[in-house]
């Protein structure tokens, strides 16, 4: 017996179960995840001719190809209309004859998938079984119609977010990688690029992948990230702003990696942040240090530029810092883009000065190099607390750790959605903070406070999960944080 019908048998004996089961009343979902995302319409597998037809059982192959063909128009009327029960026992009659329709399209699978979530809202209970099915469907799907990207996107999106636990990360990473082959940066589902650019991280961090391979699939989320922001209008431009809120700063990871980007890349990365601060040691030092790291040629103009900056302003600063040689050994490692060497001699440093202002800039320029360099978000934010402790009256410590916080939402879930939008809160709750202590950082609070507002969940996500405004939460992940209830 081969694969296709070992799975196709598997399958028939699942319509079984959902004979058995009958559907409680509808209403609104009690699961703590969203559900399966909706590709725009252009984009989902749709009933397109094609010459090449599905080895797998079809309309022809039927006992009664007319029963079979007139029972799919039947139960697809009926799914229109929301008649759901009367939909998935005509589907059950369509799904055991022919699962591959009329072999041009995988229609039948990816309305079983519509089915059993739907049987999911009405049986909680029974969510790992039908969770099960799903992903079985998923599978029959991409094996009878194998050049269609789509069903390996949302096998690889349910298998990672909405039925976590019951695929490896190494097999979500395929799946993930075979719908970018097969789709490409020009179809790519929008719904891939949050959980696949954590996932890419992971398996080179972990060694499973290298830096070719690495550099394929980074090019091809940007390259579809920047044709989605670049074609979408109106409240379509929501998922892909929220995207780009998320996936750039997980692929930062990739910055660290010796060679993977080439100097231009530096260049259109930090250089504009220089020009908008010439004179301020951060950002020419990090402007500086990324170029250096690159590798940039000397002669370029921009890098004569931040070198010229440099050694205006940020050797004075360090040859003028208390903690002598120390603080100017601990700018020259940043300078090289020495990250490691470069904390312990800030701290170092943060140990030799009483003076309590330059303490916590000390440490402050340490939380920093954690967050963009090593990209430890925890030890990140335990050196800007530190910085927040030697001087209360600075504001830029709190300043960044609401950074790390919003930047958390590809940590702490697929970067939409539920899980990843609460970090929000948490975020403008350090970003009042900060201008509530230091008056001087309240332009740029007030401006992070009022772009990341829109991230928040929306009234209907807080309904669904029981949860009332205003009213205290905690959030998880790395964060652990008790915040207030708001939306948009």
């Amino acid at each position: 017996m081969n694969r296709f019908y070992a799975l196709f048998f598997a399958g028939f004996l699942l319509t079984v179960l959902m004979v058995a089961c009958t559907p409680k009343a509808a209403g609104p979902s009690t699961t703590d995840t969203p559900a399966t995302p909706q590709t725009p319409v252009a984009q989902q597998p749709a009933d397109e001719e094609s010459d090449d037809l599905s080895d797998c059982p079809k309309f022809s192959d039927a006992p009664n190809p007319d029963d079979a063909e007139t029972n799919y128009v039947i139960y697809r009327n009926a799914l229109k209309s929301k008649e759901m029960d009367r939909a998935i026992k005509v589907w059950r009659e369509v799904y055991a004859t022919s699962p591959a329709a009329d072999g041009r399209r995988p229609t039948v699978y990816t309305d079983g998938v519509e089915f059993y979530n739907y049987l999911i809202e009405q049986n909680p209970d029974k969510r790992e079984a039908y969770g099960d099915s799903i992903l079985m469907l998923y599978e029959q799907a991409r094996e009878c119609y194998p050049s269609d990207g789509y069903m390996a996107a949302i096998q690889g999106f349910d298998s990672y977010y909405t039925y976590a636990g019951s695929t490896s990360e190494e097999d979500i990473y395929e799946l993930f990688k075979e719908s970018i082959e097969m789709d490409g940066p020009e179809k790519l589902q929008y719904f891939v690029i949050n959980p696949m650019s954590r996932l890419v991280v992971d398996q080179h961090e972990s060694g499973n992948i290298d830096d070719d391979e690495a550099k394929e699939i980074v090019t091809a989320l940007k390259a579809r990230l920047e044709k989605g922001l670049a074609d979408c209008s109106g409240a379509d431009c929501e998922a892909w702003n929220a995207i780009e809120a998320y996936a750039p700063s997980s692929l930062q990871y990739f910055e660290t990696v010796k060679g993977f980007y080439d100097c231009q890349y530096y260049i259109d990365e930090y250089y504009p942040e220089f020009e908008a601060n010439p004179e301020e040691c951060d950002a020419i030092t990090t402007a500086y240090g990324r170029m250096r790291w690159a590798e940039c040629a000397e002669d370029l103009p921009e890098y004569q530029k931040v070198k010229a900056a440099y050694e205006a302003n940020c050797q004075v600063v360090a040859a003028n810092t208390s903690g002598g040689s120390t603080i100017r050994q601990a700018y020259e490692a940043l300078r090289n883009n020495e990250s490691s060497e470069a904390v312990r001699l800030f701290e170092q440093a943060s140990e030799e000065t009483e003076d309590n202002e330059r303490k916590s800039l000390t440490l402050l320029t340490a939380a920093k190099i954690y967050y963009r360099d090593l990209r430890n978000f925890s030890q990140a934010r335990a050196y800007a607390r530190r910085a927040a402790q030697a001087d209360p009256t600075n504001g830029e410590p709190y300043m960044l750790i609401g950074t790390l916080y919003a930047s958390s939402g590809p940590l702490c879930g697929p970067g939409t959605g539920f899980d990843s939008q609460v970090v929000v809160w948490p975020a403008i709750d350090m970003w009042q903070r900060a201008k509530s202590v230091d008056p001087s950082v309240a332009a740029k609070a007030n401006q992070l406070i009022g772009r990341y507002t829109q991230y928040m969940p929306t009234r209907a996500d807080v309904f669904q999960r029981g949860i009332e405004v205003g009213s205290t939460y905690t959030v998880g992940c790395w964060i652990q944080e008790t915040t207030r209830v708001r939306t948009p």
